[in-house]
């Protein structure tokens, strides 16, 4: 069976506490608004889930709890590494994932998904926006076999995109 990835960048956070760490910014209230429009979306298109992983930081975080409510999902993979990543890292965590899952979403962070979304499928996207979605598809059946330039681009969605389905 082919493998699906959906990378999933977090919804607009909250720039409000200078206090705060990066890692513990919150979604602000637009970014509450996108991610559980972005996850009906992601319904309506017939997608199916069968692991969300996401970065542990609380807006990344956030944004895959919505996914896994719409989705009626109980359980979220949080993986450290996401967080920062790079593309070499993010392949790191993909070239991991259980292969009795077809289709995972995974949660994360800007510069490193949109890097990783053009690498994986030789895409020519500018950048993914907060809540933005890029769906890749493989035709392999193992994780492991997910290397550069070997996926298609199936979809790129975002909030503002009026061209929805």
């Amino acid at each position: 069976m082919a493998k699906q990835l959906l990378l999933v960048r977090h919804g607009k956070s909250d720039w409000g506490n200078t206090n705060l760490r990066d890692f513990d910014r919150p979604l602000n209230k637009r970014g509450k608004e996108n991610a559980p429009e972005m996850a009906e979306r992601l319904i309506k298109r017939g997608f199916n889930v069968d692991l969300m992983v996401s970065s542990p930081a609380k807006r990344a975080k956030s944004t895959a709890k919505y996914f896994a409510e719409a989705y009626n999902i109980d359980h979220i993979q949080f993986e450290e590494s996401i967080y920062e990543a790079n593309t070499t890292a993010l392949l790191q965590v993909v070239n991991r994932l259980n292969n009795g899952a077809d289709h995972i979403v995974m949660f994360g962070h800007n510069p490193g998904f949109t890097d990783f979304a053009n690498e994986l499928c030789d895409a020519d996207i500018y950048n993914i926006p907060t809540a933005g979605m890029v769906l890749i598809s493989f035709p392999f059946d193992s994780w492991q076999m997910v290397s550069k330039g070997t996926g298609k681009l199936v979809f790129f969605d975002y909030p503002k995109n009026s061209d929805e389905v």
